[in-house]
């Protein structure tokens, strides 16, 4: 709720990024760079949302999920997101072993992200993500969805970010 009645200090919402990522994807992996130069350009313009959309074919993939989930309760979302993607084949290798390691790595409570793997308390938040994402359309990862336009990385990387910065750059000037 705004209280303000002073529109002109006001802050348009940010455009919203939803980015379909899996936390044992190449691809995704790749598309950081992406990420990281888009938040650099726009700030706090731009709200990158991390949408889970686990492969069965990654066996790793749902705890990921639910690790990334503990790591925004405990405040290091992005900062885990992207140490993880950082080292995929540590994941297929250790699997959850790693995924604790790497908290501990980052300063969080490493036995809190052993007992949320545990005790399955993201479980719900993974599942919703992933229905949504099935309801779409999204198929594979990393998968873009910004101003209702669904943009597919999962097949090549080239020019997205360009198309991004497009959509963004468009709904941005629409709310000046």
């Amino acid at each position: 709720m705004n209280d303000s009645s002073d529109s002109s200090t006001a802050r348009p919402a940010p455009v919203v990024l939803d980015v379909w990522c899996e936390l044992q994807c190449t691809d995704c992996r790749g598309a950081l760079v992406d990420l990281s130069a888009l938040r650099a350009r726009y700030g706090e313009r731009l709200e990158l949302r991390l949408r889970h959309f686990p492969l069965e074919k990654h066996k790793h993939a749902f705890a990921a999920a639910q690790a990334a989930e503990e790591a925004a309760e405990q405040g290091s979302a992005w900062p885990y997101i992207e140490a993880v993607l950082g080292r995929v084949e540590e994941l297929d290798r250790e699997g959850e072993t790693f995924l604790v390691e790497v908290a501990r790595e980052l300063g969080l409570d490493a036995e809190e992200f052993d007992t949320a793997l545990i005790d399955g308390r993201h479980i719900l938040i993974v599942d919703a993500d992933q229905a949504e994402g099935k309801a779409i359309g999204v198929a594979g990862t990393p998968t873009y969805v910004i101003g209702n336009e669904r943009l597919d990385g999962g097949k090549s990387q080239e020019g997205l970010r360009e198309r991004i910065e497009e959509i963004a750059d468009r709904l941005l000037a629409e709310q000046a």
